[in-house]
């Protein structure tokens, strides 16, 4: 990824100085509607799903390996809910999941149900569990159960800085992947989900279809738009992943560290708040040291923590605590909680039992971003090199402690990536619109800037000047969430890029 690396003041800068525009008036033309295709699918009920439920399931056969078309064959679980209103229906529009190794197979309770009724009037929303996830053919590295704690899924350094601890657990997590995750989990990566996808248009027996990317999603989907560009309708990319192809995923954890400084005054701000039964401090800027004292005492002298994984709460838990209860605001009550038992006003939480199902579906969950991460593109492999860089980040990004920059199995990937990864272009029709919080703990508005850059006059930006993770019908812009939707319901673009303010 390409530097400087902003700040949160020069993040709000530059998204000031966006245009706000009016939109075009003029609708897509009746010609310019896709024809329903010749969808061959075997639709079903769905397993598990109630009986008068709107979904439908089918799958759909694709190549393991594309350059060999005549050879092995995989399966793709594929789930759709019709358009509510025939007589106003548009296409196709296919949601793309995050992760990677997300799924949006499940419509009424995941994306779809998020859509408001004007674009499900229109759309047979599709959604899917991408090639190697769940009900598609699945894989497994067979991690051993410690493997899956977060704490080691995400390459926290130890107490001292020292990095030896995660080079350990990634060299073992590459070698039991390339052990036990057989051909599928070698097939997985970005290009190869762009091909899946057109597959799907094809299956469906659409010439176009519109899609809906979130998170990762939104690599995925600028990957399909670059790679099949004559057979996308209206791409909505939401929550942008910098498209940067000489490090695609080193640079989406590298993302972290201006995510987490972006969004943590929003949390700040909510755990001083007067009203809130949560309170830590009575001022924002007493929060900050307080984390980080917090952290550092439990580094030094974790709690016991009965039945969690790790069974203590030390300074990296609550770290990766930071991390996830960013995501949303619904969540900060979590970290508070830790916090406040870490402080001793409080008792810790029940920690979260999961059932032997749960722990198969992460097994196949971190295979699969495992895969892609690093199939997509080689990593660096000496270890000297993260060592410099985790002490440099530790110093610069205390809240993330040089994870950002840490090593990870692909440091230790037996196999060379099949291609060069997807290099985003402005080759193609304009119908690109991204949608982004400005402080966006994941995937930050520094990097969606980058995204924008890449497809150039391809794509227009819509802005909501909120925090947390997934804009559209998330952030409770309802400024950001009109561009939106009246791009996916007539067609029409801003003219230009669009800051909308809090609401």
């Amino acid at each position: 990824m390409s530097k400087p690396i902003r700040t949160i003041t020069a993040a709000v800068t530059a998204a000031a100085a966006l245009a706000v525009t009016a939109l075009s008036a003029a609708p897509a033309g009746a010609a310019d509607v896709p024809k329903p295709g010749n969808d061959r699918l075997a639709w079903s009920s769905c397993p598990g799903a109630p009986a008068d439920s709107p979904q439908r399931c089918a799958e759909v056969t694709v190549p393991l390996d594309y350059a060999d078309p005549n050879g092995p064959r995989i399966t793709l679980a594929v789930s759709r809910i019709a358009a509510a209103e025939p007589r106003v229906r548009r296409g196709v529009l296919l949601a793309v999941p995050g992760g990677p190794g997300g799924s949006s197979l499940d419509l009424v309770t995941g994306m779809a149900g998020r859509l408001p009724q004007s674009v499900r009037d229109r759309y047979d929303v599709v959604g899917f569990d991408p090639r190697g996830v769940g009900r598609s053919t699945p894989v497994s590295c067979g991690l051993d159960t410690a493997d899956l704690a977060m704490v080691r899924v995400h390459p926290w350094p130890a107490v001292d800085g020292s990095i030896d601890g995660n080079l350990a657990t990634s060299r073992r997590v590459a070698e039991a992947c390339a052990r036990n995750g057989g051909p599928v989990l070698r097939s997985i990566s970005t290009a190869n989900e762009a091909r899946d996808i057109d597959s799907i248009r094809r299956a469906l027996g659409e010439h176009r279809l519109s899609a809906w990317g979130v998170s990762y999603g939104t690599y995925a989907g600028a990957a399909y738009a670059t790679m099949f560009p004559e057979h996308t309708d209206r791409i909505v990319l939401d929550s942008n992943d910098d498209p940067d192809p000489t490090r695609v995923g080193r640079g989406w954890l590298d993302n972290y560290g201006q995510g987490v400084e972006d969004r943590f005054p929003d949390f700040a701000a909510w755990a001083s708040d007067p009203g809130n039964q949560y309170r830590l401090a009575d001022t924002p800027e007493e929060v900050r040291p307080l984390f980080l004292d917090l952290a550092a005492r439990l580094d030094r002298a974790p709690l016991p923590w009965e039945g969690a994984n790790p069974a203590e709460l030390n300074g990296n838990v609550l770290r990766e605590a930071l991390l996830s209860s960013l995501y949303s605001k619904a969540r900060f009550p979590d970290l508070a909680r830790l916090m406040l038992a870490g402080l001793g006003r409080g008792e810790l939480p029940a920690p979260p039992k999961p059932s032997e199902r749960d722990l198969q579906a992460l097994q196949n969950t971190l295979a699969v971003t495992v895969g892609t991460l690093c199939n997509d593109v080689r990593w660096p492999t000496d270890p000297a090199g993260y060592a410099k860089a985790v002490e440099s980040d530790r110093a610069a990004r205390p809240l993330t402690a040089g994870l950002p920059v840490n090593v990870m199995p692909c440091a230790f990937w037996p196999f060379a990536p099949a291609e060069p990864p997807v290099r985003v272009t402005d080759r193609g029709p304009a119908n690109v619109l991204l949608a982004q919080n400005l402080r966006d703990p994941a995937t930050p508005y520094s990097g969606a800037l980058k995204l924008r850059a890449a497809f150039g006059e391809r794509a227009r930006m819509v802005v909501a000047d909120a925090g947390g993770h997934g804009m559209y019908r998330l952030s409770g812009n309802a400024c950001a969430d009109g561009v939106v939707t009246d791009y996916l319901t007539t067609g029409r673009r801003p003219a230009g890029d669009v800051l909308c303010r809090a609401s």
